[in-house]
């Protein structure tokens, strides 16, 4: 895959920044940079350019260039760590249910019921 593919395939969101009267454009995978604009479709252009030119650059000093997102393989699991009183608490609502504790904690997630 290109370089200019992998700019193309990372996680951009642009939205609306109060405190600049503009709107803001970031990259999920290059959390610190930014690019502001008057224009939705500008800021979104600025960045796609700037993460093209900083990726060129990590390019040349032989750096490693985080992998999109949406390439990466994820395994389903997480896990999670809380207090003793709050896993009683979400066994018995759970049991409640009649549902397992991973259910549940799916439902949250998902905000369902």
């Amino acid at each position: 895959m290109s370089k200019h593919q992998v700019v193309e395939h990372y996680t951009y969101r642009v939205s609306w920044a109060d405190e600049d009267d503009e709107y803001v454009a970031t990259c999920v995978e290059f959390p610190s940079l930014s690019w502001l604009d008057h224009s939705r479709g500008a800021a979104l252009d600025g960045i796609v350019a700037l993460i093209g030119e900083v990726v060129r650059d990590m390019e040349k000093n032989k750096e490693e260039i985080p992998e999109p997102l949406s390439e990466r393989k994820f395994s389903g699991k997480f896990l999670v760590r809380t207090s003793p009183s709050m896993h009683g608490k979400l066994i018995r609502e759970a049991a409640e249910q009649h549902i397992s504790l991973n259910q549940l904690a799916l439902q949250k997630l998902s905000g369902s019921r």
